[in-house]
């Protein structure tokens, strides 16, 4: 009796998560470019800095009597790194949710994934789970290892000239920027979850060309407002949901002005209170709602 009780109890000890947990598993093992597209871009960037840092100590020779020129080369690979990792994650965000749910209608595999005991909420929430935190994560750990192997090499390279290694280290606080990359990382994700959740709901409705379809209706809107009233602002708007993060989340370095440190750069008050981030938020908790509606009445291509 005890020996049955304990089976059918069994079900019930299954946490909650499991499903939502194995569904990003198989997000992860079936697209690969996830993870392998931001490992080549940290890998060219180390090719890169490796044949640049045999002139470091020249370059910094000659920047040493002007502080902004010193730190922009010391500090350029390690934002460079940074940037065109974060440039390549959101390229594979925008394809991966362009796909998501389309390719699983597209190859039928729906009908197998439906089959099993995970509701359409789970399922898409785990889809939305890849661009704005899974995907995210591993850039940050991915650029925190890219810089420290920056650092090394330039602490070695640098061991003969104290003065150099010294300036290296005055200019580069590496905890400082650590921690306002992690702050970066967030504000781009709840900055870019609208784009991210609108091209789900594309993914899920269209039946073909699911690029053109979440693309054009936006460039159509702003050709039009264009020719109809000689006015750039939609694609202004679209520029900054893009890239307006930046401005909202931090300190706008001015030319000439004295560099400021990475955290006295940050301003979360700032950004948490730009009414278009949460309007924005709001947008991708609706496109999400619609997207898990859809799904559980969508059948194959």
């Amino acid at each position: 009796m005890t020996t049955i009780d304990s089976v059918e109890a069994a079900p019930q000890l299954a946490s909650p998560t499991r499903p939502m947990y194995w569904s990003i598993r198989r997000e992860i093992w079936e697209n690969r470019s996830i993870y392998a597209a931001p490992v080549v871009t940290a890998c060219i960037m180390l090719f890169g800095f490796f044949i640049s840092a045999f002139t470091l100590p020249h370059r910094m020779r000659l920047a040493m009597n002007d502080p902004g020129k010193l730190h922009s080369v010391v500090a350029m690979p390690y934002d460079t790194a940074a940037g065109l990792i974060l440039v390549t994650a959101f390229l594979v965000g925008f394809f991966y949710c362009l796909d998501a749910l389309h390719g699983e209608r597209r190859d039928r595999s729906i009908l197998f994934w439906k089959s099993l005991p995970v509701s359409d909420r789970t399922t898409v929430l785990a889809k939305a789970a890849i661009p704005l935190v899974v995907l995210p994560l591993f850039c940050y750990a991915l650029i925190l290892i890219t810089q420290l192997i920056f650092l090394i090499v330039n602490t070695v390279v640098l061991l003969g000239s104290p003065a150099l290694l010294a300036a290296l280290y005055q200019n580069l606080k590496f905890v400082q920027l650590s921690i306002a990359l992690l702050y970066a990382i967030i504000t781009i994700a709840l900055w870019h979850a609208p784009v991210y959740c609108w091209l789900l709901l594309v993914s899920g409705w269209a039946k073909r060309a699911t690029f053109l379809w979440a693309v054009m209706p936006f460039l159509a809107i702003g050709v039009f407002t264009k020719i109809a009233f000689n006015s750039a602002s939609f694609f202004t708007f679209l520029g900054n949901r893009i890239g307006g993060w930046f401005s909202k989340a931090f300190v706008v370095p001015v030319k000439g002005a004295p560099h400021l440190d990475p955290l006295a750069a940050v301003t979360p008050g700032n950004f948490f209170s730009t009414p278009s981030l949460w309007i924005g938020l709001v947008f991708a908790a609706l496109c999400l709602a619609a997207t898990i509606r859809m799904r559980r009445y969508r059948e194959p291509i």
